[in-house]
């Protein structure tokens, strides 16, 4: 075995350790979610064909318990997206990152996102891809510049830009720059529309923080596509984070989650699929014993916000009714995930790993339990071959209490 070989099982087995899965790891052990993986690539293929006809497919929701393989999963998923040729984000629902903020949403979102076969800025790789010479180039200037776009002018202006001043470094710089995330002044366009003589073309509109995010990620989706991409995926992991929101908060994650998965008719996003990862007691502990699915609606229309709370009550049905589980855990499948572990141990440090002393029972559903014990044992007889270790486990509650925390201010509703 060569150097980088072992590298990477290295990488993996740390990965592995860690309970948080790579590339490496994901790579050496595959997955065991065969009809969770058949529904991805039917929709893959259907996030394809929406792109040429102007509509959103149709995401996924993924529901698993802790440590049973979720984020595993997602990285899987992300290796088959970008095989197919699609530009793919994983993100993870954190205080940083909550889900009802669409612009630090999308921030998240474009700085993770992964090329296929490129490295660095994932939007400066897609811009060097455009060609403003073909046909899906012009397909994508004549839908930015129409009504149909529903789009502010700031993203007609800073295309015809490109196309028209892309080999000004500085204007190139400040354009992928503004499709990253960053704000563009209209004082800023205008200087630059002048000295191509079309400032009287583009009214600069207003628009807040939060209707640019949304708009952000159409335009970008469509952007993908046009620079011969299949499209965009987003891998957007732990959203059961959503359940430590006060109500309103709460409110907006569901609609947010509705309009990711493409349940809102009117706020389509051709070329963009999602999929979504979440704990299986988030049903039953916030929807059911919190009484969102009533409490949450009610107290929006109390407040006449009647559109958010018909959104907010599509996303609460989507994890009620459209959620997939992932597979059970089998003894067939533990015994596979050993013998492949047991291998990349091998591989990384040389050597040959015992039998196994200490056995999780084969009764848990917890795959991250099998694992961490394993090379946890096989660390320390690789060190110390005459010690017995032995490994306790110990179950961890998630709770839904509301964390005041979380309420930090977000930025979808200040002005651009």
């Amino acid at each position: 075995m060569n150097v980088d070989q072992k590298i990477q099982h290295r990488r993996a087995i740390e990965a592995l350790r860690s309970g948080v899965p790579n590339r490496d790891a994901v790579l050496a052990l595959g997955c065991k979610q065969p009809a969770i993986e058949e529904n991805f690539r039917v929709q893959l293929q259907a996030a394809k064909d929406g792109a040429r006809k102007g509509v959103q497919a149709p995401g996924l929701l993924i529901v698993g318990d802790f440590g049973a393989g979720k984020s595993h999963l997602l990285e899987y998923l992300q290796h088959i997206a970008n095989e197919q040729h699609f530009v793919c984000s994983k993100v993870v629902i954190s205080k940083e990152t909550p889900l009802h903020d669409p612009v630090k949403l999308y921030r998240s979102a474009i700085h993770a996102a992964s090329v296929p076969n490129k490295r660095g800025s994932a939007l400066t790789e897609i811009a060097t891809k455009l060609d403003t010479g073909n046909e899906a180039f012009d397909y994508l200037d004549k839908w930015v510049h129409s009504p149909e776009s529903k789009l502010n002018s700031r993203f007609a202006a800073t295309l015809f830009l490109f196309k028209s001043m892309r080999r000004v470094a500085e204007l190139w710089d400040r354009i992928i720059s503004f499709w990253n995330g960053d704000p563009i002044g209209a004082g800023e366009i205008k200087k630059y529309l002048r000295a191509c003589g079309k400032k009287a073309t583009y009214k600069i509109e207003k628009i807040n923080l939060r209707d640019l995010a949304i708009q952000r990620f159409r335009f970008a989706s469509r952007l993908m596509v046009a620079a011969g991409y299949s499209g965009w995926v987003l891998l957007v992991d732990e959203i059961e984070l959503i359940g430590r929101y006060s109500p309103l908060q709460r409110a907006k994650s569901y609609a947010e989650l509705a309009r990711w998965i493409g349940k809102l008719p009117d706020q389509q996003f051709p070329g963009l699929t999602c999929v979504f990862a979440i704990m299986s007691n988030f049903e039953s502990q916030v929807i059911e014993e919190k009484n969102d699915i009533e409490v949450v609606p009610r107290k929006l229309i109390d407040r006449g916000l009647e559109e958010l709370a018909k959104q907010a009550e599509y996303g609460m049905r989507i994890i009620q009714k459209e959620k997939i589980r992932l597979k059970p855990l089998d003894k067939d499948a533990i015994h596979q995930t050993r013998d492949k572990v047991r291998s990349i141990h091998a591989e990384a440090y040389s050597w040959q790993p015992p039998s196994l002393r200490n056995e999780i029972s084969l009764g848990s559903s917890v795959m991250r339990q099998h694992v961490k014990s394993w090379i946890n044992e096989w660390d320390l007889k690789r060190l110390y071959p005459d010690y017995i270790p032995i490994t306790e486990t110990t179950e961890i509650e998630i709770g839904y209490d509301e964390d005041a925390d979380l309420e930090k201010a977000t930025e979808e509703d200040s002005g651009d």
